[in-house]
């Protein structure tokens, strides 16, 4: 799984990116659903939008922040310390994340799958580690020109979701209530895991 390229590594740790997280960015992407219990956070990069999930959520939720990337692991330890146990930042592999079956209550991915490659098999370990009852949600770029240029100039690998190939792969995981939003450059999804709430 490749590490990001050193443009998305800034973005990610920059002040301008944690500002918009909290007032446009977690609200948009989190769909209304409201984080509950223990939260992953697959591929969060330098850990803003784990840091606003715990602003904003009960003292009950816990947040754990994976990345690929050790820089980026760095970072978010860094920024959620003052969250003291209630937060946990470790480098894990999207693909093959270790934590037993059924861990998280809630599991989110935000605009990160494309840079996994493989994609289908992150979202099939989102399943595993989810809880039944729990719920996956988040969102991706699509394919398009933009997307594509942006990336090729900046030698970032990827594979890019096209549209209607993800609400397809989710109904074929362990989930249940798949909801797909698409528009030209961005998806949107969300599913709960069957056999519970």
């Amino acid at each position: 799984m490749p590490s990001m390229s050193t443009i998305e590594s800034w973005f990610c740790r920059s002040t301008p990116w944690e500002a918009a997280t909290g007032r446009w960015v977690l609200p948009w992407a989190l769909q209304g659903v409201s984080p509950r219990g223990r939260v992953l956070e697959i591929g969060g990069g330098g850990g803003a939008m784990a840091a606003q999930i715990l602003t904003a959520s009960p003292g009950d939720v816990e947040v754990t922040v994976t990345d690929f990337d050790p820089v980026m692991v760095a970072a978010a330890a860094d920024r959620l310390q003052g969250f003291g146990d209630r937060a946990h930042a470790q480098v894990a592999d999207a693909t093959a994340l270790p934590f037993d079956d059924g861990t998280f209550d809630t599991v989110v991915s935000f605009i990160m799958l494309h840079h996994v490659v493989d994609w289908e098999r992150a979202l099939a370990e989102a399943a595993r580690v989810l809880a039944p009852g729990g719920t996956l949600v988040g969102y991706d770029l699509l394919g398009s020109a933009p997307a594509r240029l942006l990336h090729h100039l900046e030698g970032a690998p990827h594979r890019f979701i096209t549209r209607g190939e993800l609400h397809p792969h989710l109904a074929s995981l362990p989930l249940a209530d798949v909801t797909v939003r698409e528009n030209p450059i961005i998806t949107r999804f969300r599913a709960r895991r069957g056999g519970g709430r």
